[in-house]
């Protein structure tokens, strides 16, 4: 029988892993914020467009989930560890989503201020990471077009 020895690697050369994380966790951040608040939105809304609001919170909430795990994922394959612990998140997040029942229209604009902040710090890894990482700016490029969409389905609600 063969046997096999593995031992964790990465490629990535340190600084590299480093400027990556740096730039990555706060869009991890922003995103498990994002996801939980924005369930505590899906479940407290009020008014007449209850459903149509329900159900895209119920979408925006898998996305930023999704966009969560695979920019923490891409910090993991580089070698370094993700704390998005509660405590963490609650810690360097904040949000303007109430804590009670919300009439529609105010509850978007707490959640459209809330992504707007997810959307910053994305752009901002964007920006830092064109030195750095091309691999990891795809990564946030990525999570910046699925927020931006589901931004502007949010904002529909309130155009005139």
């Amino acid at each position: 029988m063969t046997k096999t020895n593995t031992t964790p690697a990465t490629a990535a050369d340190p600084t590299v892993a480093a400027a990556s994380a740096q730039f990555l966790t706060p869009v991890v951040l922003g995103l498990q914020a994002l996801a939980v608040n924005g369930k505590q939105a899906h479940w407290n809304v009020r008014g007449a467009n209850f459903i149509a609001i329900h159900e895209l919170l119920d979408s925006l909430v898998a996305n930023a989930q999704a966009g969560a795990d695979q920019a923490a994922e891409r910090i993991v394959a580089l070698g370094l560890p993700v704390d998005a612990r509660v405590s963490t998140v609650a810690e360097k997040t904040s949000t303007l989503v109430p804590a009670g029942f919300t009439q529609w229209e105010a509850l978007i604009r707490a959640v459209i201020a809330d992504m707007d902040t997810v959307i910053s710090d994305t752009q901002a890894a964007i920006d830092g990471l064109d030195e750095f990482d091309l691999t990891s700016q795809d990564v946030a490029i990525n999570i910046k077009e699925t927020l931006e969409k589901d931004r502007w389905f949010l904002f529909a609600h309130l155009a005139e």
